[in-house]
């Protein structure tokens, strides 16, 4: 498990699409989880040690975020050879048991990853209502575990774009997993 951090925001870029399907059997693109005030695109996965010890701030996090106008999706882009626990059918599982309160979706051919620029997970990718980016920072000063009082980095930089559509210049990277991507086959 090589620990990752993500890069600098680029503000402004825009959301790549995708069509991908989803836990629920339904396939979900862009414009279907969009929010009236801005989109959260998380990229995650069921084994991560980081993920599982935020998973109950990110379903609160997305819960309010919701409710002011922002969407969000789940991505899910580990190569699941080598990480059974990312498969397909774990992934249905995981969204029942975390009770996860918006689509979660498999990238197998992690196309979506490469286009959005995903390294680790969890790796936030916070949108403006016209899908263009404005936060790609951290979840919250917390890492494994959990720090009290802990400053909600990711819901007030949502929150911000959800009010002004704009995202806070300064933000701190998330850390996590990298992602497991697939072994290149030999030429």
């Amino acid at each position: 498990m090589a620990r990752t951090e993500t890069p600098v925001c680029e503000f402004g870029k825009a959301a790549p699409e995708f069509s991908l399907p989803g836990v629920d059997g339904k396939k979900y693109s862009l414009a279907d989880v969009r929010g009236s005030k801005g989109l959260l695109v998380m990229f995650i996965c069921n084994h991560c040690p980081y993920v599982q010890a935020v998973r109950d701030r990110i379903v609160r996090d997305v819960k309010e975020l919701q409710a002011l106008g922002i969407g969000a999706v789940a991505i899910s882009s580990n190569d699941p050879t080598d990480y059974p626990e990312d498969s397909f059918e774990n992934m249905k599982r995981i969204a029942k048991e975390w009770q996860l309160p918006m689509p979660y979706l498999f990238d197998e051919s992690q196309a979506v990853a490469k286009a959005y620029g995903a390294v680790c997970t969890p790796d936030f990718f916070g949108y403006s209502k016209d899908l263009k980016l404005q936060y790609r920072g951290r979840l919250d000063e917390s890492r494994k575990e959990a720090v009290a009082n802990a400053r909600r980095d990711l819901f007030e930089a949502m929150k911000q774009v959800a009010q002004s559509g704009q995202g806070p210049k300064d933000q701190i990277p998330s850390m996590g997993c990298s992602i497991k991507w697939k072994q290149e086959s030999a030429a």
